[in-house]
């Protein structure tokens, strides 16, 4: 590689991520960039974000299509140096592959790869955020990379690998050092049941890429014993593509949608919540029309400043809280096994939004400190970002406890699942008029329903009533609640 020539790699997220979907190229090859100059979107399982880049130059080649997920450490983008002749892109060589995809066999190599990643986190800052390089219009890295085997983008290195022993009839010898080390790789095999032993790998000296995995993965199954008559034209099992005939309910399958990206994370958050979490359920219908009409005098005064429905909500639930702080924990277990609960000194309260990418929950940092309109304005800001595909993972990540509006969806009540690793969550139903008694008498009031769903570890069911009662007697009777707030 020349080394006028600067390879920007999908830098380490910093966000326990290990890889991201390219959605859209902002620049073309032959186009002249500056740093931080934003040249591709990509969706991570938190947001999608533009990538700034680091180097100033002419865009010699884009490494990636949109829609390919790529992985980190992968390379984004090459770039010419500002002033040097930009030359076709060179062919991957078997070294560039095993690089890419993370896989090394010495500690040498791997220590190289992890300077790597800190030393792109240190030098680029949260590119993926959007918030850039440190370093103005420099033209390139605050400070160089240290020349690491493998790693090392600007000159041209080789990596020695050892050399593996061979295989009889694709079985590796046993014993014998194991031809893949990236993580990535292993995860792949294990979740899918592929014995890395009986894979031939593709890469130097018999290194196991990710592509051999994936060919092991997607070859039949042999057969145990000869067919004895041709079998029918229909797909055994799910099926394989779109088209083919679905072998448990013999309906054709008309179409696979690929999980990933946002709809991935919310999958595993849901099951870890739900095989991790012994959660317990209380609800309450509360009496919302003293509230109603609260708003509703206060839009009056003040048509284009008063704060919805849940903004007020939101403060009630975080004054119970301060009253129930057992609610706005995180349970923890160690690695000895050893358990505590985990309390904290203020409340991000988070909020579900619903998105075209799905179901994100924002969160309201330190919401304890912000008035019912203030509470308003950044939950309207939060919502906007995280439509918009903007969010940033900090704004999604860093949530004590959330409060769940499903009733703008039409529904009355839900069985929640908690967002982990929280320990709780409060879901408010749709407001409508039913019969209710006030003062001894038949009267139709504006209803809903409140739902607590929460983690029995960290309280039982009298702290979570007091929780639930707080905030409904709150919505009962606003005005003494915030007068007391």
């Amino acid at each position: 590689m020349s080394s006028d020539m600067q390879v920007f790699r999908l830098p380490d997220l910093g966000e326990g991520l290990t890889e991201a979907e390219l959605v859209n190229w902002l620049v073309a090859v032959g186009d002249e960039i500056k740093v931080d100059q934003p040249i591709a979107e990509v969706e991570t399982a938190k947001s999608m974000v533009e990538v700034p880049s680091p180097y100033a130059g002419t865009v010699a080649e884009l490494h990636g299509q949109a829609g390919e997920t790529l992985d980190v450490g992968k390379p984004l983008i090459s770039i010419a140096r500002a002033g040097a002749a930009t030359v076709a892109p060179e062919a991957p060589s078997a070294t560039d592959d095993a690089v890419s995809t993370g896989v090394t066999t010495s500690p040498e190599v791997e220590a190289a790869a992890e300077t790597y990643r800190t030393e792109e986190k240190a030098g680029s800052g949260n590119v993926l955020i959007g918030y850039g390089t440190p370093g103005g219009a420099t033209g390139g890295r605050t400070r160089p990379r240290k020349a690491s085997v493998a790693v090392v983008d600007s000159v041209a290195e080789t990596v020695v690998l050892p050399t593996l022993e061979p295989s009889i009839s694709g079985t590796r010898i046993p014993g014998k050092l194991s031809a893949v080390i990236s993580p990535l790789v292993r995860k792949m095999a294990r979740d899918h049941g592929v014995s890395l032993d009986a894979i031939e790998g593709s890469g130097a000296s018999g290194l196991i890429m990710r592509r051999d995995v994936e060919a092991a993965i997607s070859a039949p199954e042999p057969s145990a014993a000869p067919a004895a008559s041709p079998a029918p034209p229909v797909s055994v099992g799910a099926g394989t593509a779109e088209g083919s005939v679905d072998g448990r309910t013999g309906l054709g399958v008309s179409a696979r949608t690929p999980v990933r990206g946002v709809r991935k994370a919310v999958a595993a958050n849901m099951t870890r919540s739900r095989s991790e979490i012994p959660e317990a359920t209380v609800w309450v219908d509360v009496d919302a029309t003293a509230l109603l009409d609260m708003r509703a005098e206060l839009k009056k005064r003040a048509p284009h400043d008063t704060p919805g429905l849940l903004a007020f909500i939101a403060r009630f639930v975080t004054a119970g809280l301060k009253k129930y702080p057992a609610l706005n924990t995180r349970f923890e277990t160690a690695a000895d096994g050893s358990q505590e609960i985990v309390g904290f000194d203020g409340i991000n309260l988070g909020f579900a939004a619903q998105t075209d990418r799905g179901l994100v929950v924002p969160s309201v940092r330190k919401a304890h400190e912000l008035s019912a309109r203030e509470l308003d304005a950044e939950i309207r800001r939060l919502t906007a970002v995280a439509r918009e595909g903007k969010a940033t993972p900090t704004e999604l990540g860093s949530g004590t406890f959330t409060l769940n509006n499903y009733g703008v969806f039409g529904v009355d009540g839900s069985a929640a699942i908690i967002n982990y690793p929280e320990v709780a969550m409060l879901g408010v139903g749709r407001i409508i008029d039913k019969p209710w008694v006030v003062n001894g008498e038949l009267a139709v009031r504006k209803v809903t329903e409140l739902t607590l769903a929460f983690d029995h570890r960290v309280c039982d069911g009298e702290t979570a009533a007091g929780f639930l009662r707080y905030v409904a007697d709150a919505i009962e009777n606003p005005g003494g609640a915030l007068a007391d707030m």
